[in-house]
């Protein structure tokens, strides 16, 4: 009987320590998979990218060129910059322009002296 015993809680110790093993396994990969995440080669040029998108948001005089070779994802990004900006500050530069939008959420620029409003595509 005693022998039974014996080995009944031998069996409940090694299914125990296995699962523990399994979870802290699993815990440790998870963390280090985070870990490299943040040490490639990628998220460094990712985080450059957002300081730069950061100091541009902050000024609305700082020109944002948009190329006609960007790919899709830098013009999409440029172009929320340039709403942002225009929402924040209701001016922005883009392209060497700088657009300016009034009460009435309508852009415009100044040419010599003059206000032209620009159209807005729907």
């Amino acid at each position: 009987m005693f022998l039974l015993i014996l080995f009944i809680c031998l069996l409940i110790s090694f299914f125990v320590i296995k699962k523990f093993r399994k979870l802290t396994n699993k815990r440790n990969q998870k963390l280090l998979k985070f870990k490299n995440k943040f040490l490639t080669k990628e998220s460094k040029i990712e985080r450059i990218f957002s300081r730069q998108d950061e100091k541009i948001s902050l000024d609305p005089y700082i020109n944002i060129h948009i190329d006609i070779n960007d790919n899709d994802q830098n013009i999409i990004r440029k172009v929320n910059l340039h709403r942002a900006r225009l929402a924040k500050y209701k001016k922005s530069r883009l392209n060497g322009e700088l657009l300016f939008e009034d009460s009435e959420s309508n852009i415009y620029k100044i040419v010599e002296g003059e206000k032209v409003f620009i159209d807005k595509e729907h």
